[in-house]
């Protein structure tokens, strides 16, 4: 059983036009895989992302969690009667990644219930981990 409403994955193209016009699209993510059970995306270290010493901001990480993963939940709701919003999110910058890089953020559902749902998002790069965030998300009705 997949995580998704009515067990019906939405497709890349549905999770990027889900971003078009809003931060997501502004620092340059992009959907590139969605399973069963998790969706990933990419963005890259520029002038959007980065911080004066050419590194990844911490907050674009959490930037990224959050949008990654408020795309996702978003479609494991009936969305004719729910909708999801962010709760509260916390994370560990493990490494730092240097501007012209890319990192890769994937979203995992760790709880799904009526009310609230739990997210990991795990970014890295060049496979090596950098980032770790957990997700909050409550679910509400129309």
């Amino acid at each position: 059983m997949t995580i998704w409403h009515e067990d019906k994955a939405p497709s890349i193209d549905d999770l990027n036009e889900r971003g078009k016009n809003t931060l997501f699209e502004h620092l340059g993510m992009t959907f590139i895989s969605i399973d069963d059970h998790s969706a990933t995306a990419t963005m890259p270290v520029d002038h959007r992302t980065r911080q004066p010493l050419g590194i990844l901001n911490g907050g674009s990480s959490l930037a990224m969690a959050e949008a990654v993963t408020s795309a996702v939940a978003s479609f494991t709701v009936n969305p004719e009667t729910h909708y999801t919003v962010g709760l509260e999110i916390h994370a560990n910058h493990l490494r730092s990644v240097k501007t012209g890089n890319t990192v890769t953020g994937t979203a995992r559902a760790i709880h799904r219930g009526r009310k609230t749902q739990v997210w990991e998002f795990k970014m890295s790069c060049q496979d090596k981990l950098c980032c770790t965030a957990r997700f909050t998300v409550m679910v509400l009705e129309k």
